[in-house]
């Protein structure tokens, strides 16, 4: 028999009120939608380890199978946690100023300057209809701006995220109605630089010097 340890989700890592996004808001996407995506993570994990294990007939079929269903359903639902998960990290800004660290020099080397990363990312924000990703390319071994209409179309792999923006509506109507664009402006005023050079400092610790 299989045994299998259930994806727990992760608390908000943030504890004070946003700018612009309501804590309604913020308390749907999280404790709902969020925890949804947790939810459907975990049962088709388990499925699939029956098929894994020999425990359900490995049969598939392109066209139409129940192994089809599940292959296509676990990247659309992990990648709706760890996305959602990358979000809410950056979220809970604790001052006003841009902070001086790796990442915002790396970002100024990369793009010339903070205005021109942020005007290009808040661009692809608006392009984009599911999410934006500012992610360390492995291969390539610099900053990138990717950008997804859903959670499991438009990812590189050998890419980790660093700041990721969702732009589905979910993430601001409530708050904003059709103006993307202020959503947008106010996602840099919550933005964690601290946060987002926490991972950025993770990632090139094993990709530079492992």
């Amino acid at each position: 028999m299989t045994s299998s340890r259930d994806y727990e989700s992760k608390p908000l890592p943030f504890n004070k009120d946003l700018i612009g996004i309501s804590n309604n808001t913020i308390e749907i996407h999280h404790d709902k939608l969020y925890q949804g995506y947790v939810n459907k993570m975990n049962e088709i994990g388990s499925k699939l380890a029956k098929f894994s294990h020999g425990e359900t007939d490995v049969s598939g079929n392109q066209t139409h199978s129940e192994l089809r269903g599940l292959r296509n359903g676990e990247t659309f639902a992990n990648n709706g946690v760890y996305l959602h998960e990358y979000y809410f990290n950056v979220l809970g800004r604790n001052n006003e100023d841009v902070p001086e660290n790796d990442l915002i020099k790396a970002i100024i080397e990369k793009f010339d300057s903070i205005d021109n990363f942020i005007a290009y990312f808040s661009a692809s924000g608006m392009a984009m209809r599911g999410w934006v990703v500012l992610a360390w390319d492995i291969q390539l071994g610099k900053l990138k701006v990717y950008g997804c209409d859903s959670h499991n179309q438009g990812g590189v792999w050998g890419c980790v995220p660093i700041i990721v923006l969702d732009v589905y509506e979910h993430a601001y109507y409530l708050d904003y109605g059709a103006d993307r664009k202020k959503y947008i402006t106010d996602f840099w005023k919550n933005l964690n630089w601290e946060a987002a050079n926490h991972i950025y400092k993770k990632i090139n610790s094993v990709t530079l010097n492992g």
